[in-house]
């Protein structure tokens, strides 16, 4: 069916996860994050390497499926921003992350299912992503 793909940052992802869960049409909807690098501005690709395989398969993937899905694009920062051991998505208790890409499954207040940076790229492993929950 269709993927809504909406942008995000570490300033922004707050109020786009709000406004994801007070629209009413997005709750039959599966939603997934997707932490993804930046793009570096001198070759306009991102410098994770593991991002630059996963996404592709990741978008091909959600595409194919059969229902409507939302996929939040959440750009970490480059790359001297994602090392700091600060980073907001690092120390927040609700995705801990520990590398980019992570793609987790989003019910709306916390992570249903996540696939990390060395497992995103698998589709086999991103279609049980897209199972029904309970």
């Amino acid at each position: 069916m269709t993927v809504k793909k909406i942008d995000a940052n570490p300033s922004t992802l707050e109020s786009v996860l709000q406004e994801l869960k007070s629209d009413e049409t997005n709750r039959s909807k599966i939603s997934f994050i997707l932490f993804l690098a930046d793009d570096e501005p001198t070759t306009g690709r991102s410098w994770c390497p593991d991002c630059v395989r996963a996404e592709p398969v990741i978008f091909k993937t959600l595409d194919e499926f059969p229902e409507d899905v939302n996929l939040i694009r959440a750009y970490a920062g480059d790359r001297p921003t994602w090392r700091t051991p600060a980073h907001p998505w690092r120390v927040d208790p609700r995705f801990k992350l520990t590398g980019v890409p992570t793609l987790v499954r989003w019910d709306g207040e916390s992570v249903k299912g996540r696939l990390e940076d060395h497992q995103a790229h698998v589709p086999n492993l991103i279609l049980p992503l897209l199972a029904p929950t309970t």
